[in-house]
Parts: structure tokens; C-alpha cells; sequence
């Protein structure tokens, strides 16, 4: 097949999949907006615009490859693994502290247990 017939369908098939996209955005955001939240309808290119600020806020622009959620992982396994024992458990605990939702606190008052 000649390269040049093969970029070409590629590239018509890529701007007709973008424009299906925009218009499916569209078509959703104008059906669920504006009944349910009294928004503004859209049109075709304000949908193309919320796809790309969407992409850009979400995804990023790409750039050093792989799945951006896993290299977060792959660096706190790399980070754990050249750390001791009595290190990887301060850095959990500390981790633990900073992030993990502690509830209320019942260990200061007294319990109540006339319910039971």
C-alpha cells in the first residue's frame, strides 16, 4: 500500500473520530447542563475546548511515556526498598499521619455504652 494513501487515512480517520468526540460532548453536555443545572448549552467548538482543557487538567501533555499512575508507585517501592526497616516503618507511620482520616477521637472521653 503507498505510505502516502496510509498517512492520509490515518489522518481522516483521526479529525473524523475528534469530531465525533466533540460532537458526543456536545450533545451530552447540552441533554445534561442545562436541564439539571440551568448551564449554558455549548456548541461544537466550546466542546472541542472542553475536551482539550480536560486533557490538559487530567492527562497532562504525555511526554516521558508510560501510565502517569503507575510511576508514583514504581518510586515509592524504589524509595522504600533502599530504606531499613526501622526507616520504612518511621516513613509509613508518618505517611499514615499525614494522610489516612483518623476519625473522632474516643480513646479521650469516656465511652458510652448504656446502648448496648
Amino acid at each position: 500500500m503507498n505510505k502516502g494513501l496510509l498517512i492520509l487515512k490515518w489522518t481522516v480517520m483521526c479529525i473524523l473520530f475528534v469530531m465525533l468526540f466533540g460532537w458526543v460532548t456536545m450533545f451530552l453536555w447540552n441533554y445534561l447542563v442545562p436541564p439539571l443545572f440551568n448551564g449554558p448549552a455549548i456548541n461544537f467548538w466550546q466542546a472541542l475546548g472542553l475536551l482539550l482543557l480536560s486533557k490538559i487538567l487530567f492527562s497532562g501533555f504525555g511526554g516521558k511515556g508510560g501510565h502517569a499512575g503507575m510511576r508514583w508507585k514504581q518510586r515509592y517501592y524504589e524509595k522504600l526498598s533502599s530504606m531499613t526497616p526501622e526507616d520504612r516503618e518511621r516513613f509509613k507511620a508518618r505517611m499514615r499521619e499525614k494522610w489516612c482520616y483518623k476519625g473522632p477521637d474516643t480513646s479521650a472521653g469516656k465511652s458510652d455504652t448504656s446502648n448496648l
